[in-house]
């Protein structure tokens, strides 16, 4: 598992920066989207909080609000603990996936660059865990890699990014072949299926707020 080997983890927090364009405002809008309904003392469900990015700007925004953050990598979840610093007392760190999160009804909750590593069915079936997981009317904001289906489309957009997340580091042989990989390996959907999917898990309102290059980011509601 390529968050399990040692140098991926400690190059994982200089890999986001350079390869998701806007990771820090990305969070801050995250944030922003989770507190227009979390009250000041809220308890919000992180899901994929390995590398604990998102889990340190939460925290920092929101000083009283508590955290679960599940993640299926000890090495990340470690990762996480040290990136939390001063404000790691007030987040509960679980190894394992959404079945792991504790059984009860969250404030609010983020999954952040983790669904487009899970095919359709699975990828489902965690969004109704979280749904089932949180009060209604309570946000969830996802972001990830969403790209049309077309293999072309795909395709291209893949070696857009690829472009620009490897910039002065690789040579265009090496560009393409990312593309390549990604292309026919990560198991995306299109935008039009992520809203659909939201909504077939419980979810209201889908809307998207966050785009750029192959991510797209949308904020939403449990019904």
């Amino acid at each position: 598992m390529p968050f399990s080997d040692p140098d991926a983890v400690a190059d994982y927090v200089s890999n986001v920066i350079r390869q998701v364009p806007g990771v820090h405002a990305l969070h801050r809008m995250a944030h922003l989207l989770l507190a227009e309904r979390v009250a000041t003392d809220g308890h919000v469900l992180v899901l994929g909080a390995g590398g604990g990015m998102e889990l340190a700007a939460f925290a920092d925004a929101s000083p009283e609000w508590r955290f679960t953050g599940v993640d299926p990598s000890a090495e990340m979840l470690a990762l996480a603990a040290l990136t939390l610093g001063s404000s790691a007392p007030r987040v509960d760190l679980i190894r394992g996936y959404i079945e792991s999160a504790p059984d009860i009804a969250f404030d609010g909750a983020s999954c952040l660059l983790t669904l487009h590593f899970l095919d359709r069915e699975q990828r489902l079936h965690t969004l109704r865990e979280l749904r089932r997981r949180l009060k209604p009317g309570a946000p969830l904001v996802i972001a990830h890699h969403s790209v049309p289906d077309d293999p072309a489309e795909k395709r291209l957009w893949f070696r857009r990014w690829a472009a620009f997340a490897s910039v002065g580091t690789v040579t265009d042989a090496d560009t393409e072949a990312r593309a390549d990989l990604m292309a026919s390996c990560l198991p995306t959907c299109a935008p039009n299926l992520e809203v659909g999917m939201l909504e077939a898990a419980g979810f209201e309102r889908p809307s998207l707020f966050y785009a750029a290059l192959t991510f797209r980011g949308w904020v939403t509601y449990a019904g």
